[in-house]
């Protein structure tokens, strides 16, 4: 068993094109020697968001804080904290934080595998 506390693991700025404003913490990932899942922390801060991207896997999405909009190619969909969401393989998708000039922030789970 390994125990963190999210405070306590590195945020570091996300260095994707299209992405502006945003930090990652992983919770768990290859270097805890996670079997399965990869866990990370994405923190959007004013005005942040995550590139629109797609990828070859499902994740599962928790909003931890603040008010995020989710940018798909079908809809927008405002997420409040306590929302889970899941994207499915190849769904085109951006998350914008739009909580005005506090940041916001969402737990993400994908395959160890795509963690770099």
């Amino acid at each position: 068993m390994l125990l963190k506390k999210i405070k306590d693991v590195g945020a570091v700025p996300v260095e994707m094109e299209g992405a502006e404003n945003v930090k990652v913490r992983v919770l768990f990932g290859p270097e805890d020697k996670a079997p399965t899942f990869a866990m990370r922390v994405f923190e959007l801060g004013k005005a942040g968001h995550t590139p629109y991207h797609q990828h070859p896997f499902e994740h599962e999405v928790v909003i931890l804080d603040g008010e995020i909009m989710v940018v798909t190619d079908k809809n927008k969909i405002q997420l409040n904290a306590g929302d889970v969401l899941l994207i499915m393989p190849g769904e085109l998708h951006q998350f914008k934080n739009i909580s005005n000039s506090k940041p916001a922030s969402f737990m993400c789970i994908i395959p160890v595998q795509f963690q770099k």
